[in-house]
């Protein structure tokens, strides 16, 4: 009994001896095709190329074969499976221009997805505790700390206050690389590419590249306003940085210089380029993965005067990474970007 393979779909053929048919007055034409589920089989095919002699099909969308045509058993015409080839491909033309996007996408990133070894219940998890170590670490631990040494940040000097920013800082993002490995501890050992620190590769070009978006990311800044304008109900704060750049301090300068261009760089990518955009590939494309991953990076930053900007920024980066698959790149953008912004506060 033979079995001929098509595609992924194996079909046996039971060759039986030839007998003779009934006297029904029905004769099989030549170039008559036979049914076999979902394969059109032809019982006399006439003379051309072995392609034009099958047509079937095994997937979802169905692809003729050129010269192949399509009967019914009494040998007529096939309106109904004319109208129906038609449509297949009205329904095809209004979907190429999603198959083009993948493709000019793709060509950019030139990525492919991550072999991601964690289901998204362990994507929502980590996601989840990291928000809540953020805010519980920032908000909680470290003010109760202070409160118990006998002050208070509001009463430090601009160098203590720099300095316990700092801290928080740090200490948010031990929290949350802490909460990271303990989750994927169980899937050790990795696959490869994830994490990846290296000094080696094109990546510095990408990130050239990426700088030449600042002037793009500040423009978007003023497009966000516009959109969303501060209420003038708002009361108008001065942050400690900005007091410590109004008083001049050089120490308090550098320590919040620190944070904005080291700190906050590190665990950020981490957290949102290293971890959740590669996990995302495992249910989307790359492009997709880098757009969520993008659009979650602006929400963690808890305002939405800034949200298109940073949305931007985050495909930029996510674009550079998967694109070298080198977190010291996206780290390396995001400590210039922080840079550029803190510098322009100097001005």
């Amino acid at each position: 009994m033979p079995t001929i393979a098509l595609g992924r779909c194996p079909v046996t053929l039971r060759i039986a001896a030839p007998t003779r048919a009934p006297r029904t007055g029905i004769r099989v034409s030549r170039g008559s095709q036979l049914s076999f589920g979902r394969f059109v089989l032809p019982s006399r095919p006439n003379r051309g190329s072995f392609k034009e002699r099958w047509a079937f099909s095994c997937f979802r969308q169905d692809e003729h074969l050129p010269g192949a045509s399509k009967r019914d058993p009494t040998g007529d015409n096939n309106t109904g499976g004319l109208d129906k080839h038609k449509l297949d491909q009205s329904d095809s033309g209004r979907t190429s221009w999603i198959s083009n996007l993948n493709r000019a996408v793709d060509t950019i990133v030139r990525a492919k997805p991550w072999k991601v070894p964690w289901t998204a219940e362990t994507i929502l998890q980590v996601m989840l505790l990291w928000i809540a170590s953020f805010w519980f670490v920032g908000s909680w631990i470290i003010p109760f700390l202070a409160h118990i040494a006998g002050f208070r940040k509001e009463s430090l000097t601009y160098r203590g206050q720099a300095l316990y920013s700092l801290l928080t800082d740090v200490a948010e993002g031990l929290a949350g690389i802490a909460i990271l490995n303990r989750c994927v501890a169980r899937f050790r050992p990795l696959p490869s590419g994830w994490f990846k620190f290296s000094l080696r590769g094109k990546w510095h070009l990408d990130v050239l590249l990426g700088c030449l978006m600042f002037p793009l990311v500040n423009r978007l800044s003023q497009v966000n306003l516009n959109l969303l304008p501060v209420l003038p109900s708002t009361p108008i704060t001065v942050s400690s940085v900005e007091q410590s750049i109004l008083a001049g301090d050089p120490v308090a300068m550098a320590l919040y210089a620190m944070v904005v261009s080291i700190c906050a760089p590190v665990w950020e990518e981490i957290v949102f380029r290293g971890f959740l955009l590669p996990s995302l590939t495992k249910y989307m494309p790359v492009w997709c993965a880098i757009l969520a991953s993008s659009i979650a990076f602006a929400l963690a930053h808890f305002n939405m005067q800034r949200m298109l900007p940073l949305v931007f920024l985050g495909v930029v980066m996510g674009t550079v990474f998967a694109r070298s698959r080198n977190l010291l790149a996206s780290m390396t953008l995001h400590s210039l970007w922080n840079a550029f912004v803190f510098l322009d506060l100097m001005k």
